[in-house]
């Protein structure tokens, strides 16, 4: 995401923050990195690169939407700032090679502009408002960071998607401290979180959304395990459950190989019994997982339905992941560690 100041407005520079802008909107276009605004037209120089409107109703925004997909970059402005046209611009935007920035005159407006429909403008326009420029700053950094964890996600599932485990044993696991990880996002049915003993091998466990006999669904909850357990994050990393905190942003895993992140809205901790499940993976790499010994906690099994782990029997098949290196401080790793 670019940070662009807009500078049409006789007023006083901010020395320390000259460097921090990828691009100025100027009354002349001094340098390739000064654009001009004029009759609805951005310009560098003497090229086009985009079309500037005035949002104030319904038609003015159908003017905006009908400029996609043929400049390359789209700003708008408000007369009267509202985040639904943005999010309407952002989704017409998602095949179109079309860029938005947008014009934002206060503080709370760039983290709105800046995660918009989970993705946000291309660029946040500021004057120069020490105040505004921060916030857009912290915003542009977040973004960053957020594309990289992406990033991660992304060479992590092109090498490593789901497998299947195959259980070779259930045991008593005694009582334990139970993590239920309650999330601010609904789980979509076949959805849950990677979790395990060893970081290295993990079982995907399916949050709480299905109907059941004795208690309603809870489908924003994943009843996760122990302190000890390990959890795939949202940028590719694990943690022990004890590490969590409210805020943090865990990695969702579907059975349709789709993963998105999700934050910690609560984590809920109480003694319960629990079972182990011990398992094998395609190449025979031993793994395990402490889960409390209810009906409603599920794991996936091969035809991709939820099982309760008090039905799960030794040959069952369920689905996880695997890798073959280690991990150290929740990063992946080439060296060789024992974990039993």
């Amino acid at each position: 995401m670019e940070l662009w100041l807009d500078e049409r407005f006789k007023m006083d520079s901010i020395p320390e923050f000259e460097t921090v802008f990828d691009r100025r909107i100027g009354v002349s276009s001094s340098s390739e990195d000064t654009l001009t605004v004029e009759d609805g037209i951005v310009k560098s120089g003497e090229q086009v690169v985009g079309g500037h409107v005035l949002i104030k109703d319904d038609l003015s925004q159908n003017h905006a939407r009908s400029m996609i997909g043929s400049v390359e970059w789209l700003l708008v402005e408000f007369t009267d700032w509202s985040m639904i046209p943005i999010e309407n611009l952002i989704a017409a935007c998602e095949g179109p090679p079309t860029k938005i920035a947008a014009i934002i005159t206060k503080t709370q407006q760039a983290h709105g502009a800046g995660f918009a429909l989970q993705k946000g403008v291309d660029a946040l326009v500021v004057r120069c408002d020490s105040m505004l420029i921060e916030e857009a700053m912290v915003v542009k950094s977040q973004r960053t960071e957020r594309e990289h964890s992406l990033e991660e996600i992304h060479d992590h599932n092109s090498t490593n998607g789901l497998q299947t485990l195959t259980i070779t044993s259930i045991e008593n696991g005694d009582t334990a401290e139970r993590y239920c990880i309650d999330m601010t996002r609904l789980l979509n049915h076949g959805e849950g979180l990677l979790l395990g003993s060893s970081a290295s091998s993990l079982v995907l466990v399916h949050g709480e959304t299905l109907d059941s006999e004795f208690v309603p669904p809870r489908p924003f909850r994943v009843n996760a395990g122990p302190p000890h357990a390990y959890v795939t994050m949202a940028n590719g990393k694990t943690k022990y459950l004890a590490e969590l905190n409210t805020g943090d942003q865990v990695l969702l895993t579907s059975t349709d190989g789709k993963q998105r992140n999700a934050t910690i809205g609560r984590l809920k901790i109480e003694i319960r019994p629990m079972l182990i499940l011990n398992w094998v993976d395609e190449n025979d790499k031993e793994g395990c997982m402490f889960l409390q010994q209810a009906e409603t906690v599920r794991v996936i099994g091969q035809d991709c339905q939820p099982l309760s782990v008090t039905e799960l029997k030794k040959g069952d098949v369920i689905l996880g992941w695997s890798q073959k290196g280690a991990r150290h401080i929740g990063v992946s790793i080439s060296s060789s560690v024992s974990e039993r």
